[in-house]
C-alpha cells in the first residue's frame, strides 16, 4: 500500500480552469446529454446565482424549517449528531469532540443531490470509455480494482457551500443554496485504486485532455430540466496525480451514503469533484462540460466578471469550534476550547484564538502537524469572568502563508466562505 502521492501544482489547476471557462463561453465545450440552450435558460431563471442552489432551497439565514427526516439517506441521523437539511445531513460540530483525527462514518456529513442508491457490490462495474482511449475502452469490477496496487490517503471531503449560512448571519448578505453552517466536512482514511492506473489499463492516449466520472444515483432534475447523472470533469493531469477510486473508508467498505461500493476521491478539491457511486468514466480528447463545472460551482456576483469566475477546484481555509452554537459557559471557571482547522492549499501551520471580540489573539496548541488534504486539531483555555453574551473566534494560517480574513468576498451562491467565524456563547 502506498501512502504518498505527488501533488498537482495549484497554478496548473488554475490554468486549466481558465481554459475551460474560455472554451465554455466560446461555445467550444462538448455538452453531453444536456442542450446548451436548456442550461442557459436554467441559469438565467436562477438570475445568475446558480440554479442548483436556487431551486428548492431556502435562502441561507432564513428562519429554519421544523426538523424532519432527510429524504433518501440510509444511515441513522440522530439529532445529537446531525442537522437535517433537505436531502442532506450536516454534522454537528460538538459530535466530533474526542472522536480522534478521523471522522467516524456514522458522523460523516451527507451531501446528496437525489437519494442514496443501495448497490450490490458483486454486480457493480465501472465503464471507462471515450475517444481519449485506444480501442473500445474497458470495464472493471470491484475485484479488478482490488487486484491493482492500492493507495491510501487521509483526506477531507467538504461541500463547496460549507459555511454558506454565515454569509447572511455574519455579513448580512443574501445567497442561495443549502444553509450549511460549518458541518459539511469530514476527514476519513480512504483506500482504493489510483484512477491513473485504471486509465492506463483502459488504454489512455496522449490525446486525452479531460476525464469525467459520473455517479449511479438518480438523474437530477431542476426546474423541469433533466441534468442527468451528477458528473464533473477533471484535467487528465489531476486524474493521473492523486485521485483515488476509493472502496474503503476508515478501514471498512464504503457505507451506502458515502459511495458504496466505489467513489472518486479528489483530495483538497471541492466535494462535487469526489463523485459518489461512480459507475462511468468518460475520457475525452476534447474539453468536456457538465452543469457542475461551468454553470454551477463558479462564483457570481458584483465582485466577479459578468460571466462568472473560473470553475471551482481547490477548497479554501476554515476553522470551527467543537462547541455548541450559543453554548453557555460558567463564569469564573477555566474552559478548554477545542476545534479543527483545514485548508485546500496545504496543511495548517498555526491557529490563533480570540475571546475578546478579535481585539487580542493568542496561539492555540496544535495536536497535529500540518497535513496536506487534512485538518489539524487544536485547543486553548479560557477563564471568562464577566457574565453576559460573548463570542469566541479562531483563525488559521496555512503553509502557503494565507490567514483567514475578517470577511469573505460575497458571491451569490455562497461558496467558499473562509472568514473568521464569530461563534456566540453566553457566560453565566
Amino acid at each position: 500500500m502506498i501512502d504518498v502521492m505527488p501533488k498537482t501544482q495549484p497554478s496548473d489547476e488554475t490554468s486549466y480552469d481558465r481554459r475551460r471557462l474560455r472554451q465554455w463561453l466560446d461555445g467550444d465545450a462538448r455538452t453531453p446529454g444536456v442542450a446548451r440552450r436548456d442550461m442557459l435558460r436554467l441559469f438565467a431563471a436562477a438570475g445568475g446565482a446558480g440554479a442548483l442552489g436556487a431551486l428548492g432551497a431556502a435562502p441561507a439565514g432564513a428562519a429554519p424549517a421544523a426538523p424532519r427526516a432527510a429524504a433518501g439517506i440510509v444511515k441513522p441521523l440522530p439529532p445529537e449528531l446531525f442537522t437535517i437539511r433537505g436531502t442532506n445531513a450536516e454534522t454537528n460540530w460538538p459530535a466530533l469532540k474526542d472522536t480522534g483525527y478521523l471522522t467516524p462514518a456514522d458522523r460523516f456529513f451527507v451531501r446528496n443531490h437525489t437519494a442514496t442508491p443501495v448497490l450490490d457490490a458483486a454486480e457493480w462495474s465501472l465503464r471507462v470509455w471515450g475517444d481519449g482511449l485506444r480501442g473500445g475502452g474497458a470495464e472493471f469490477g470491484l475485484d479488478d480494482l482490488k487486484a491493482l496496487p492500492s493507495a491510501a490517503r487521509s483526506a477531507f471531503v467538504e461541500c463547496a457551500g460549507n459555511g454558506r449560512s454565515l454569509f447572511a448571519s455574519q455579513q448580512g448578505g443574501t445567497v442561495s443554496g443549502t444553509s450549511w453552517s460549518l458541518g459539511a466536512i469530514g476527514v476519513a482514511r480512504w483506500r482504493g485504486a489510483r484512477l491513473g492506473d485504471v486509465l492506463r489499463r483502459a488504454g489512455l492516449t496522449r490525446h486525452a485532455v479531460d476525464v469525467m466520472p459520473s455517479g449511479l444515483d438518480d438523474e437530477y432534475v431542476a426546474d423541469g430540466i433533466n441534468l442527468g447523472h451528477v458528473r464533473r470533469p477533471l484535467p487528465v493531469a489531476k486524474a493521473l496525480d492523486d485521485v483515488i477510486l476509493a472502496y474503503e473508508m476508515n478501514g471498512e467498505p464504503l457505507p451506502a451514503d458515502h459511495g458504496h461500493p466505489v467513489r472518486v476521491l479528489v483530495p483538497s478539491w471541492v466535494g462535487i469533484s469526489s463523485i459518489k457511486w461512480v459507475g462511468d468514466v468518460q475520457v475525452s480528447a476534447e474539453p468536456l462540460y457538465s452543469p457542475w463545472n461551468t454553470d454551477f460551482y463558479r462564483l457570481f456576483g458584483t465582485a466577479y466578471p459578468p460571466e462568472g469566475s473560473e470553475p471551482l477546484s481547490r477548497q479554501t481555509l476554515k476553522s470551527a469550534f467543537e462547541l455548541p452554537w450559543n453554548a453557555t459557559l460558567a463564569a469564573g471557571e477555566t474552559h478548554r476550547l477545542t476545534g479543527r482547522s483545514w485548508s485546500g492549499a496545504g496543511g495548517v501551520r498555526a491557529v490563533e484564538v480570540s475571546t475578546d471580540g478579535g481585539v487580542t489573539w493568542r496561539r492555540a496548541k496544535l495536536a497535529d502537524a500540518p497535513r496536506a488534504d487534512g485538518w489539524v486539531r487544536w485547543s486553548a483555555t479560557w477563564r471568562p469572568e464577566r457574565p453576559g453574551p460573548a463570542d469566541v473566534r479562531a483563525r488559521a494560517t496555512d503553509v502557503s502563508g494565507r490567514t483567514q480574513p475578517a470577511q469573505t468576498v460575497h458571491n451569490d451562491q455562497g461558496y467558499l466562505f473562509d472568514a473568521v467565524v464569530r461563534h456566540p456563547v453566553t457566560v453565566a
